[in-house]
C-alpha cells in the first residue's frame, strides 16, 4: 500500500478544521457509510471532512480465496474463535499504515491530528483501534462499532502515549453472529483495564447499525469536537 488508499470524501463546506477517517466493513466499500453522514445530526457542523476510504482488494479465506475487499485476512480459525484476538498480523498492520497516509494527508491539508476521528465498522472498527492508539499525535477520538480490539496483548507496548486517553466510542449489537458480543465486551474490558476512556452501548441488533446508535455517534462526535448541542 504505498500509495493513498482511493477514498470518498464529504466536505460540507470550503476549509474543513475536522476530519473523520470511516472505514468500512470486510467486502463492502467507502460507500457504505457515506449515506449516514446526513443523519448523524451535524449539519450546523460545516467544517467536519469526512473521508470513507476503499479498502484493498485481497483474497479472503473464508470466503474460498474469493477477492474483495478486506482490511485484512479472515481465516477458518479466526472464525471459530481460535486466534480472533490475533488475526492477520500483515494485513492489520499494512491496513494501519495506510490510515496513518490519509491522517498525515489530512496534517497536510491543515487538520491537526487533534481535530481527527478514526473510525469504522467490524474489520475497519479493528483497524480504527489499532492505528488510533498506536498514532504518534493526539487524536479528536476514536469510534469503533461492532468490532473488537487486536493485538490487546501488544497494545502496551505500542500505545502511544499521546492517546492514552483519547475518548473511544465503543458500540456493539447484542444478537450479534459474526463477532460475538463477549468478544466485544472482552475489548472493552481491556481497554478499561488500560484506563482508556471508553464511551460503551450496546443495542438489540445484530452486526449492523441502527438509528439510535446513529443518534448516540452524532452526540459523541459533538463532544469530541467540543460543540454544544
Amino acid at each position: 500500500m504505498n500509495q493513498l488508499l482511493e477514498t470518498i470524501e464529504i466536505e460540507p463546506a470550503p476549509n474543513p478544521t475536522a476530519s473523520i477517517i470511516w472505514m468500512h466493513g470486510l467486502g463492502a466499500d467507502g460507500n457504505d457509510f457515506a449515506p449516514i453522514v446526513p443523519e448523524l445530526g451535524l449539519g450546523d457542523l460545516p467544517g467536519i471532512r469526512f473521508i470513507f476510504p476503499h479498502a484493498p482488494m485481497m483474497p479472503v479465506t473464508i470466503n474460498n480465496g474469493l477477492v474483495m475487499r478486506a482490511w485484512y485476512d479472515v481465516t477458518y480459525e479466526d472464525l471459530e474463535g481460535r486466534s480472533r484476538k490475533n488475526p492477520d498480523e500483515k494485513g492489520v498492520r499494512a491496513s494501519q499504515a495506510a490510515i496513518e497516509k490519509l491522517i498525515a494527508r489530512e496534517n497536510q491539508r491543515g487538520v491537526a491530528a487533534r481535530n481527527i476521528v478514526v473510525a469504522g465498522f467490524s474489520q475497519g472498527g479493528a483497524i480504527a483501534l489499532q492505528t488510533g492508539l498506536r498514532h504518534s499525535g493526539r487524536l479528536a477520538g476514536v469510534m469503533a462499532l461492532s468490532t473488537y480490539l487486536p493485538f490487546a496483548d501488544s497494545l502496551p507496548a505500542e500505545a502511544s502515549a499521546a492517546n492514552k486517553d483519547v475518548p473511544i466510542f465503543l458500540a456493539h449489537g447484542i444478537h450479534d453472529p459474526v463477532i460475538p458480543f463477549a468478544l466485544a465486551t472482552a475489548s472493552r474490558a481491556k481497554l478499561g483495564e488500560l484506563d482508556y476512556p471508553v464511551e460503551w452501548h450496546q443495542y438489540p441488533m445484530q452486526h449492523s447499525v441502527c438509528a439510535e446508535e446513529i443518534a448516540d455517534i452524532g452526540k459523541w462526535l459533538r463532544k469530541v469536537f467540543r460543540v454544544q448541542s
